[in-house]
């Protein structure tokens, strides 16, 4: 019997870490913040944040577990729609104001559209405010500028996106429906084209034969260094300096005073004939 229940806690165990390595990878999250997240027996199990909190339940749920009398559950709606997902963070926004706590509004504006990355982000910064712990983790070596970027890099050439389809993976329709600002709008996806822009400009600097780039006359060029200086002691230089400078100061004066003044603007005198204003004075009134 003993044996048995040794095997099904082995059993178990496995199961459970198996769940976690799983969960670890598809999350993107930390080992220890996964293990606080499943500690806390939310409503359901986070799998992709970047999909799970985006309606801001679980979020108000995980505040819920540290200030129960701030967060009631049944003022949220667990819906995907975009009016329950305002409605839930505005709520969450003023809770987050009242209580002083330091999220930047990036990283909330991020988890609602479903920006790559800002959930993560958004959930470490919950762990390190609710635990007074420190995120260990290994820095990224791409930038998080909450665009798909990173996964863009990871794929060949012929498969990455074209301007386009850059838009619609990183300009959300919710970020539309939102704020129907047009010209707001049209300066997002402006941004988007220039960074894709700047991207493929990299890809072409990086590897031109795949481009049929083909180099300049001035990369052409034999590039040679310049000649190296003398150099010269400070003592030998100063002396130098002293002996040529009274010889140049006396040929810069002679030739200064020998030099013919002449005038750079010529004026002329111009003379003007006024018209005497008495005759009309004393002009008749026509009309009388």
């Amino acid at each position: 019997m003993e044996k048995c229940n040794a095997v099904y806690v082995r059993e178990r165990t496995h199961i459970h870490n198996t769940s976690l390595l799983v969960a670890l990878i598809m999350s993107g999250l930390s080992r220890e913040v996964l293990r606080w997240i499943q500690s806390l027996d939310l409503t359901w199990q986070m799998k992709t944040p970047k999909w799970d909190l985006t309606n801001g339940y679980l979020v108000a749920e995980i505040f819920s577990w540290y200030f129960p009398q701030e967060i009631q559950m049944h003022s949220y709606y667990n819906g995907t729609s975009l009016d329950p997902k305002q409605k839930n963070w505005s709520l969450l926004k003023n809770f987050i104001k009242r209580q002083h706590l330091e999220i930047p509004e990036d990283y909330i504006e991020g988890t609602i559209h479903c920006k790559e990355g800002a959930a993560n982000l958004l959930t470490e910064r919950m762990y390190e405010i609710l635990t007074n712990r420190k995120v260990k983790k290994v820095p990224s070596e791409v930038e998080v500028d909450f665009t798909d970027k990173a996964y863009q890099s990871k794929l060949p050439m012929h498969a990455r996106s074209t301007a386009s389809k850059s838009i619609k993976n990183n300009l959300r329709i919710t970020e539309i429906m939102a704020d129907q600002d047009l010209i707001l709008g049209a300066q997002k996806s402006q941004k988007i084209i220039n960074d894709h822009i700047d991207h493929r400009r990299v890809e072409r600097f990086e590897d031109p034969q795949r481009f049929n780039v083909k180099p300049t006359i001035g990369e052409k060029s034999l590039r040679r260094p310049p000649p190296p200086l003398k150099e010269k002691s400070d003592a030998s230089q100063a002396l130098e300096d002293t002996e040529c400078m009274p010889a140049r100061e006396h040929t810069d004066t002679s030739n200064f005073q020998s030099m013919p003044r002449e005038p750079s603007v010529h004026f002329k005198e111009v003379q003007v004939n006024q018209v005497d204003k008495s005759a009309f004075y004393n002009m008749p009134i026509q009309g009388y």
